[in-house]
């Protein structure tokens, strides 16, 4: 399963890491790091940023965030207004997050190869559908029980390490694998126990990795940044399946395997060319259970936060179902073969990629609306579907659905980073990546209606779910609507 969850660059000041002049001076609660303590930025930076208008604006000593902050406001993200085209790639001119950037390239196109070469191995094996599909989702249920805990340990911790360590994780269990194919003594439970170790490490990398982005980039340019973040996450998508499946039939199994090991040692060794940066709670004597607490008590005092989440997780549950249903479309409705698919998976694709350009070319113009009219987007393509059984207008479709997910994708979780205190961002962003486990927890039921019902009646039911719920948050969420 693709984790669903990128040329020239505009350089705003000389020096790696610089924010944009004349960008906006975010405002860092007592416990978070400031700009001069920060090692992602420099003196430079704060010099720039005080000779700014709005710097001298700024209070002396900024009040701490609360938990509500953010409601009905506009958040820190650029000039506040429509972005354009020789924007686009501005975030990476920051050395340190291109050196994230490029990082996360090596890890997602990895796990992408490794998720494509485990199938295949599986079915090799067993011939079993069923075993198949136990073995692609044994990543959930570890990502579920061990995500809070995991953002509550990127809150204390180094992120910096945390990532290094997650990176080192997926590059033993590739080698585990590997091993084991070559000698001969793999069978179907090395790959189940490969994949949930997978879920396990990622519980605690993936937040760990999110929050560091804002410190890295800052408020101005964060939304940017996800855009080239759900980029390069659409191009592995797009192009390591194509070359696992290739290497596949070349270098075997092991050999593939191998190939993943050694993606991950260089993502590790390009993660150490970061700074440390140390958690924002620090280790302190309260212990990490009380942390979880707290940080749910956070979520639940915040209602943008909440609102957020929840536009993020059911929006995941109900749009996601429909990849996974594509083959009951292409099978029974269209009456076309696999290179059908794949065509509608690559117009997909292609969606996704144009609709991460465009939010990365924005700027900072309306995005809370936006966020919501991308998941009206996603449910309206999904309806369509379900209502138009031919493939010529399912494929326009697809680009239709991939520009709704990359828009709910990047908005959601960069407008979720910036309205969150630095000091909790670890954990709210280990509950929003709970959406990847909990996938197939809308897959099951969806496959259940296809069955009993179609898979065109399911998909409607999605797709009007969606609508509805989305229409909700419109209605209710002011705070969310008024966010730019």
């Amino acid at each position: 399963m693709p984790i669903a969850n990128p040329a020239g660059f505009q350089l705003y000041l000389t020096h790696p890491g610089a924010q944009p002049r004349g960008g906006p001076i975010t405002q860092p609660s007592p416990d978070s790091p400031t700009p001069a303590d920060n090692p992602a930025n420099n003196s430079a930076d704060a010099a720039d940023a005080s000779s700014t208008p709005a710097a001298a604006a700024a209070p002396a000593t900024p009040a701490p965030e609360t938990p509500a902050a953010g409601r009905g406001r506009r958040v820190a993200g650029g000039a506040g207004s429509r972005g354009n085209w020789r924007h686009t790639f501005s975030s990476l001119s920051n050395r340190n997050f291109r050196i994230l950037w490029f990082a996360m390239l090596l890890l997602m196109g990895a796990m992408q190869m490794q998720m494509i070469a485990r199938g295949y191995l599986t079915y090799d094996l067993t011939g079993s559908p069923a075993l198949l599909g136990i073995v692609s989702a044994g990543f959930a249920l570890p990502m579920l029980l061990l995500a809070l805990f995991g953002g509550a340990f990127a809150d204390r911790l180094e992120r910096r390490r945390i990532i290094q360590l997650g990176q080192t994780g997926a590059g033993l269990i590739a080698l585990f694998v590997a091993v084991s194919v070559t000698t001969d003594v793999v069978t179907w439970y090395h790959l189940l126990a490969a994949s949930m170790m997978q879920g396990a490490v990622f519980a605690f990398l993936m937040p760990a990795r999110q929050a560091l982005i804002p410190q890295l980039v800052g408020q101005g340019q964060l939304t940017n940044a996800m855009a080239l973040d759900a980029m390069g996450m659409s191009v592995t998508t797009l192009l390591a399946p194509a070359v696992a499946g290739y290497l596949y039939n070349v270098i075997q199994p092991d050999g593939v395997y191998y190939v993943v090991a050694a993606m991950c040692a260089d993502g590790v060794a390009l993660t150490a060319l970061l700074p440390g940066i140390p958690g924002t709670t620090g280790t302190g004597r309260a212990g990490v259970l009380n942390d979880i607490r707290a940080g749910l008590s956070y979520i639940r005092g915040s209602s943008l936060v909440m609102a957020l989440l929840v536009i993020g997780l059911t929006s995941t549950v109900l749009a996601m179902p429909f990849r996974f249903l594509m083959p009951v479309f292409i099978v029974d409705i269209y009456r076309l073969g696999p290179d059908a698919m794949g065509l509608m998976t690559s117009m997909m694709g292609l969606g996704t990629l144009v609709g991460s350009l465009f939010i990365a070319a924005l700027g900072s113009w309306q995005r809370g609306r936006l966020l919501i009219a991308s998941s009206f987007i996603s449910g309206a393509a999904l309806l369509l579907v379900a209502l138009l059984p031919f493939y010529a207008v399912a494929l326009g479709l697809m680009v239709l659905l991939g520009l709704g997910d990359a828009g709910r994708r990047t908005l959601n979780q960069s407008l979720l980073m910036e309205v969150t205190d630095d000091r909790y961002r670890a954990r709210v962003m280990s509950v929003f990546m709970t959406n990847f486990a909990l996938i197939p927890l809308g897959v099951l039921p969806a496959g259940l209606a296809a069955e009993f019902l179609g898979g065109q009646m399911s998909v409607g039911i999605l797709a009007v779910l969606l609508i509805a719920l989305t229409a909700i948050i419109l209605v209710t969420q002011r705070g969310l609507r008024n966010l730019r």
